[in-house]
Order: C-alpha cells, then sequence, then structure tokens
C-alpha cells in the first residue's frame, strides 16, 4: 500500500502540472488554482513516499522534505482556496482586492512565493534521500536538487518587491509555463522511482 500511494501521489502530481500549464494558457484562473491545489496534495504523497523508502543514515532528509511539504502545503492551500472562494464570489473593497487578490501581486501573492520556496527545500532534502543505482535514479536526484535552487529566488524577490501589479501578465506566464516544463520529469521520474522500489 505505501508503495501504491507513493506512486498514484506522482501520476496526480504529473496530471496536475499538466492541468495547470494547460490552465494558465487559456487563461483559466479557476483551474489554475484548482490544479495548484492538486499539486499540493499529491506532492505530499510524493515526498512522504521519499522519507518512506530513505535508507536508514538519510532518513532524517525524508523527514525533512515531508515537513517542508506540510508547509508548502498548508500556505498553498491557503492562497489558492482564498482565490476560488472569498475573492471569486464576494465583492470585495479596493484596499481588500490589492491584499488578497493574487493577480496584484500583494499579500497571497507574496506568501505563494513563500509556500514555492519551501517546496523547493522539501525537493532538495528529497533528493538527499535517493542513493543512485540507475540513470532514472541519477537524473531525479539532480533534478529535485537543482529544484532547491528556486528557494533563493522565491524567497528573495518579493522581498525585494521584484513583482508588482503592473508587471506585465505574459512574463509570470512564461515563468510559470518553465516551472511545469521542469517539474512534469520530476514527476514522471518519481512515479519510475517508487515502481522499481521494494517494501
Amino acid at each position: 500500500m505505501n508503495k501504491k500511494i507513493s506512486i498514484y501521489g506522482a501520476v496526480v502530481n504529473f496530471i496536475a502540472v499538466l492541468c495547470f500549464a494547460l490552465f494558465m494558457l487559456f487563461g483559466f484562473d479557476s483551474g489554475s488554482y484548482f490544479s495548484s491545489m492538486l499539486i499540493a496534495f499529491s506532492f505530499v504523497l510524493m515526498m512522504c513516499g521519499y522519507a518512506y523508502f530513505a535508507k536508514k543514515e538519510v532518513k532524517l532528509a525524508g523527514y525533512a522534505s515531508v515537513a517542508f511539504s506540510a508547509i508548502y502545503t498548508t500556505i498553498i492551500l491557503l492562497v489558492y482556496f482564498a482565490q476560488l472562494t472569498t475573492v471569486r464570489l464576494n465583492h470585495l473593497t479596493q484596499q481588500a482586492i490589492v491584499l488578497l487578490d493574487f493577480k496584484q501581486c500583494g499579500l497571497l501573492f507574496n506568501y505563494d512565493l513563500l509556500g514555492y520556496a519551501v517546496m523547493s527545500l522539501a525537493t532538495f532534502f528529497a533528493g538527499l534521500t535517493i542513493k543512485p543505482q540507475t540513470k532514472i535514479d541519477k537524473w531525479l536526484k539532480y533534478l529535485l536538487m537543482v529544484h532547491g535552487v528556486f528557494f533563493i529566488s522565491c524567497l528573495i524577490f518579493p522581498i525585494i518587491g521584484l513583482f508588482k501589479s503592473d508587471s506585465p501578465m505574459w512574463i509570470g506566464i512564461v515563468v510559470l509555463e518553465f516551472w511545469c516544463l521542469y517539474f512534469c520529469p520530476i514527476s514522471i521520474l518519481s512515479f519510475l522511482h517508487f515502481s522499481n522500489c521494494k517494501e
């Protein structure tokens, strides 16, 4: 069952990332927000899989990846559930829109970037759990750990005020599409990694 949960997590993660990319291209914001929530749920299952299958000498890295994934998921669910409910269904004051509407690059946008910074830490520690025996595992370890570098940009950019509400929308879309292209192979390789793991 543990193996199946890890595998299903990787499959759902891949589908959710793919849907997120497509919804962004077609400007379907609600679909993008819902997909982001599915990415978060499935990401936790993947990180738990890395922790479960980690060898004794790297168990702590696995536990760290689970802890960071839980923090990431909490932040992301709060951000996107607010977009699908409070922001979408209510007539907000201008000040509330500035703070709560994701597109305004305000408070919840910054929280979102903080969430992805923590997600990057989770992938970095997940990468430390892999003892590569195959090319698949070597690539997976490399992709997970390099993804950890996003921690720096996701943490620093909001602090220095890089993103503004008047910034061209296409820049954000290009950045997120690049992230999707990067993360889809992680989901696929995670599926293959968990499929080869022995309980």
